[in-house]
């Protein structure tokens, strides 16, 4: 059913009911709005529950975490803060699929609304002008046709009259006439208004506001149908996200499958296990003889006649069930810790200070690597300068050198004390110490060689940098390019400052120029770049920008 043909007459009606379709639209786009809204904040809530309940860090929920549910409840708490993406997801399509096009949408359509009804006013104004000329004519051919009546009837009442002269009779037939013609005349007008104004009335409400009602209705049904596509477009938001948020939902199933007792319950024993024995029987003593009593090893008593002293650092410690009253963290050798859990924390000091001293090779390779380029080119800069670092990190390395040896000592009088002798791979990997070596109770720093000479520090160095990498090269800054093969690019930089390259092997930038990185900053400071095919070299990795792409190796930017 059309508009134009239905509801000719309804000019009014109709405006109201276009303008509430656009109320109606301003309405769902506030609902959607304040439901994006709530999908923020929600999202924000979750992440904010997720990061509240993180392990701190250097705090006892970090050792809490190698048992099996903390781990468990960890992974729940990364896909929680997933799930809480998955929200925010949800917030940003609503804003850019619904709540933007509809902002937009609304623009347009009010703007369309309001051309139609435009033309429509415009349209009924000229029916109106022309109906007022049309009763304006009929007015004047009324009042023409009476004057003309009552001029023909004062021209007879003259003609009869014997006693008016011949003049006056002709005056009013004159009269008469002139009337007649008026009266004439007016019809005529009033016949061509009337035609007039009916084929504009036809056009009016047989073409011209069919053919706007036309545009109303097209345009309300444009906005209904643009209303269900957003209607639908809010359930395909939500759903999706359903398949992440299903991954995330495995994931906290997975995670809660992932709990062993057994192993929580072995790790416990691992946490807390002391290394010593149970303590025997306690014998009678009977005071009532001379006293003659065999104590074990392992009485709680601990006194042992003829045996040798015990040391301190067990002291207190064959009593089980007195408690410790030493809360700090003990002395440096953790002699106040029960023989298996001294021997982990040992252990765990040994590799610790086993990375410290691959740091400070890696600085040191590094500086000793800058400095062979500035002895090559002086006018980079000046190799003295880098003693001093390069002493200082050697002074650093004999340090933790002496230090790893300390522990590694305390460590074999750990493991030559408990009941059980462990295996020698639980040794420190980077600095083995023979079986047959003799340790002191306070440290290990008079270690021997196998055949009793002693270890220089530098011959321990060298092994040690072998051990961690043995396959590592030192490559040295390279002038000539000719024989060696084109290089991959691996990503790209941009020159912060200028810089000129007058040096064999550099390369001059601009500010601001891009270029392609076909070789990373080694440790040296140098990066290795391109411009095109013939023209490449190295420039200062502080003067540029680096990004370099995600698949390569080694792969970080340098600001």
């Amino acid at each position: 059913m059309s508009w134009g043909s239905e509801l000719w007459d309804q000019f009014d009606n109709l405006e109201k009911h276009t303008q509430w379709g656009i109320e109606f639209v301003e309405k769902y786009t506030k609902f959607v709005k304040e439901r994006s809204e709530i999908e923020t904040n929600y999202a924000k809530q979750i992440r904010n529950l997720s990061k509240k309940y993180q392990p701190k860090k250097n705090s006892r929920e970090e050792e809490e975490s190698k048992y099996t549910f903390c781990q468990a409840f960890l992974m729940t708490l990364n896909e929680l803060n997933d799930y809480a993406g998955q929200h925010e997801v949800i917030a940003e399509n609503l804003t850019s699929q619904i709540i933007a096009e509809l902002t937009r949408y609304l623009t347009e359509l009010k703007a369309e609304r309001k051309s139609h009804f435009h033309d429509g006013r415009k349209a009924q104004q000229h029916i109106e002008t022309s109906w007022k000329q049309l009763e304006a004519s009929k007015r004047r051919f009324e009042r023409d046709c009476k004057e003309a009546d009552r001029a023909n009837q004062y021209f007879e009442k003259m003609d009869a009259d014997i006693n008016v002269t011949k003049a006056d009779v002709e005056k009013a037939r004159q009269q008469s006439q002139m009337r007649q013609q008026m009266a004439t005349d007016s019809k005529k007008d009033y016949a061509s208004y009337l035609q007039k104004f009916n084929q504009e009335q036809n056009d009016h409400y047989y073409t011209i506001i069919p053919n706007i009602f036309q545009k109303l209705q097209d345009m309300e049904e444009k906005r209904i149908e643009r209303l269900g596509v957003c209607m639908k477009t809010f359930a395909e938001v939500d759903r999706q996200v359903l398949p992440i948020v299903g991954q995330c939902l495995d994931g906290m199933t997975k995670a809660a499958e992932s709990i062993e007792p057994k192993t929580d319950s072995k790790q416990v024993v691992e946490s807390y296990k002391s290394g010593f024995e149970p303590p025997g029987d306690v014998e009678f003593e009977d005071y009532g003889q001379a006293m003659k009593r065999t104590v074990s090893e392992n009485s709680l008593s601990n006194t042992r006649e003829g045996k040798e002293k015990p040391t301190s650092k067990s002291k207190g410690k064959l009593w089980p069930f007195i408690k410790n009253k030493n809360k700090g963290s003990g002395p440096e050798d953790f002699s106040h810790l029960p023989p298996e859990q001294r021997k982990k924390k040992l252990q765990g000091k040994i590799d610790e200070l086993s990375k410290d001293i691959q740091k400070e090779m890696d600085q040191r390779d590094a500086l000793t690597k800058m400095k062979d380029v500035y002895v090559k080119n002086p006018q980079m800069g000046d190799p003295a300068s880098v003693d001093p670092r390069l002493s200082e990190i050697s002074q650093n390395i004999e340090k933790l050198q002496s230090e790893v040896q300390k522990f590694e000592g305390w460590l074999a009088e750990v493991e030559e004390r408990m009941p059980s002798k462990s295996d020698t791979h639980r040794r420190s990997g980077l600095y083995e110490t023979q079986n047959n070596t003799t340790v002191s109770n306070n440290c290990a720093q008079d270690r021997e060689s196998p055949d009793g000479s002693y270890t220089e520090e530098q011959n321990s160095e060298i092994q040690v940098k072998t051990n961690l990498n043995p396959t590592s090269t030192t490559p040295e800054f390279d002038d000539e390019f000719e024989d060696e093969e084109t290089l991959p690019t691996i990503g790209t930089c941009k020159a912060l400052y200028p810089f000129e390259g007058h040096n064999e092997g550099t390369i001059s930038v601009a500010e601001g120029e891009l270029l392609y990185v076909i070789e990373e900053d080694k440790g040296d400071g140098w990066t290795r770049v391109r411009r095109n095919e013939d023209e490449e070299g190295y420039v200062p990795t502080s003067y540029i920008e680096v990004l370099l792409e995600t698949n390569a190796k080694g792969a970080m930017t340098y600001i």
